[in-house]
C-alpha cells in the first residue's frame, strides 16, 4: 500500500493547524495565555511550512524568506509559552531575535550549507531555552518534568525539520515531495501533533489540580492556611525537625471579645480585624514558621524553636496587635489577643501540642485576656513517636522529656 507524500504532508499540516486552533480557542475560553501562545505557534508553524512546501521554488525569494522567519518565530513562541505557563513574562526581544538572525544570515551568507547550519543553530538555541525553562520548574515530579520538557523541545525541531530536509534534498537534486523520508516524516508529524496536545493538556490538568489543592488548604478571607492545610504542613515540619532532634513550639491565638466587635461594628469590620491580625502574625514570624486560621477568630502557629523562644514571639505578636490603634466612625476598636503557647521535644505530635496550647489559652483568658500563657506540661504521651523510633538504634533515638522541664 502506497501513500502520496503530498497528501500525507498536507494532512499533517491540517492536523497541526486544527490542533493549534483548538489550543488557542481553549486558552481563550479558559483564560490560559500559555495555551494561546502554543496554539498560535501551531498555526504559524503549520501555515509557514505548508506554504513553503507547496510553493517551493515558485515563490518569490522574499516570500520564502518571510515564511522561514515565521517558522523560527513559531519556535520562539513555544519557548515563550513555557515561560508564561510557569508564571513568567514573555521575552519579546528573544522571540524576534531568531527570525532577525535568520534574515541576517540569508542576506549576508551565500553558502547554502552555512545557512542551514545557522538555521539549525537557531532552532537548537530555542530548544535549549525551552528545556531550561521547563527544567527550572521544580513543582512537578521528575518524571512529569521530563515529559513536559522533551515534547515542547521536539515541537520547535519538528516545525523546522521539513525546511531543513527540503533544502538538503534540493541541494542534492532530489525531489522533496516524493522522497521516502518525507512520507515517514509526514506520519510522524501527525502523531507528534496529537501527542503534543495530550501532553499540554496533561500539564494544564496538573496545574488545575494543584490550584484546587492549594485552594482547599487556604482560608479565603485571611489568605493563611486553613485547619486542614495547617495540619498537613505542620506534620511535615514536625517530622523534619524530629529527624534533627530539634524541638517545636505551637501557639494558639484567640482575638479577645471578637463577638462584641462584630455586634458593635458589624461583620465587615470583623472581617477587616481578622485580616489585620493575620497580617500581624505573618509579619512577626519567620519565613520558616507556619501559621493558619483554624477557627472563626482562632489562629495557630508552629515554630521550630524552644518553648522560651516561642513565648517571646507570642509576646511580640500580642504587642503588635494591641498597638494597631484601629478606629472607625463608631469609635476605637479593641485589638487585643490572648495566646497559649506549648512546646515539646523532637517528634511531639501536633495534637499533643495543640491540646496543651489550648489549655494555656484558657488560662490566659481566665487571667484577664490580652496576655501570653505557656503550658506547664503536655497532656498526652508521645506514643506515636516512640513507635516510630522503636526500630532505630539506641543512639539514634530521641529521649522524650517533659515540656515543662
Amino acid at each position: 500500500m502506497s501513500f502520496d507524500p503530498s497528501t500525507l504532508y498536507l494532512f499533517a499540516t491540517m492536523v497541526a493547524g486544527m490542533l493549534g486552533a483548538m489550543l488557542w480557542l481553549f486558552g481563550r475560553q479558559e483564560k490560559i495565555p500559555a495555551l494561546k501562545w502554543w496554539g498560535t505557534a501551531y498555526l504559524l508553524g503549520a501555515a509557514s511550512v505548508a506554504l513553503w512546501t507547496v510553493g517551493g521554488s515558485t515563490l518569490d525569494p522574499l516570500v520564502l524568506l518571510g515564511l522561514n522567519a515565521i517558522g523560527f518565530a513559531a519556535c520562539g513562541m513555544v519557548w515563550n509559552a513555557s515561560r508564561i505557563f510557569h508564571g513568567r513574562k514573555a521575552n519579546l526581544p528573544g522571540l524576534v531575535l531568531g527570525p532577525v538572525a535568520w534574515i541576517g544570515a540569508v542576506t549576508t551568507v551565500e553558502d547554502p550549507a552555512m545557512r542551514l547550519t545557522i538555521g539549525a543553530g537557531i532552532v537548537a538555541v530555542y530548544a535549549a531555552l525551552t528545556a531550561s525553562e521547563l527544567w527550572s520548574e521544580r513543582r512537578r515530579a521528575m518524571q512529569r518534568r521530563w515529559i513536559a520538557m522533551v515534547i515542547p523541545v521536539a515541537h520547535g525541531c519538528v516545525l523546522m525539520l521539513p525546511i531543513l530536509v527540503g533544502d538538503l534534498m534540493r541541494l542534492n537534486g532530489q525531489n522533496f515531495v516524493s522522497n521516502f523520508w518525507v512520507t515517514l516524516f509526514s506520519i510522524e508529524l501527525v502523531l507528534y501533533a496529537i501527542g503534543t496536545v495530550f501532553v499540554i493538556f496533561m500539564m494544564v490538568s496538573d496545574r488545575a489540580v494543584a490550584v484546587h489543592k492549594t485552594a482547599a488548604s487556604i482560608d479565603p478571607l485571611s489568605g493563611m492556611l486553613n485547619r486542614r492545610g495547617f495540619s498537613e504542613a505542620c506534620a511535615r515540619v514536625i517530622e523534619r525537625e524530629a529527624d534533627g532532634g530539634r524541638p517545636v513550639t505551637v501557639m494558639i491565638f484567640d482575638i479577645d471579645h471578637f463577638k462584641s466587635i462584630n455586634d458593635r461594628f458589624g461583620h465587615p469590620a470583623g472581617d477587616e480585624i481578622l485580616k489585620l491580625f493575620s497580617a500581624v502574625v505573618v509579619n512577626n514570624l519567620r519565613i520558616s514558621d507556619l501559621s493558619g486560621r483554624i477557627g472563626g477568630e482562632e489562629f495557630a502557629a508552629l515554630l521550630p524553636c524552644s518553648l522560651e523562644e516561642g513565648v517571646l514571639v507570642a509576646e511580640r505578636v500580642r504587642e503588635a496587635f494591641e498597638n494597631s490603634n484601629i478606629t472607625c466612625e463608631e469609635g476605637a476598636v479593641d485589638t487585643t489577643v490572648s495566646i497559649g503557647v506549648a512546646g515539646g521535644p523532637a517528634g511531639t505530635e501536633l495534637e499533643v501540642l495543640l491540646a496543651a496550647a489550648d489549655t494555656a489559652l484558657y488560662q490566659a483568658k481566665r487571667g484577664g485576656r490580652n496576655r501570653v500563657e505557656a503550658a506547664e506540661e503536655l497532656p498526652l504521651s508521645l506514643e506515636n513517636w516512640r513507635r516510630k523510633t522503636a526500630g532505630l538504634p539506641a543512639s539514634a533515638r530521641q529521649k522524650p522529656v517533659n515540656a515543662g522541664a
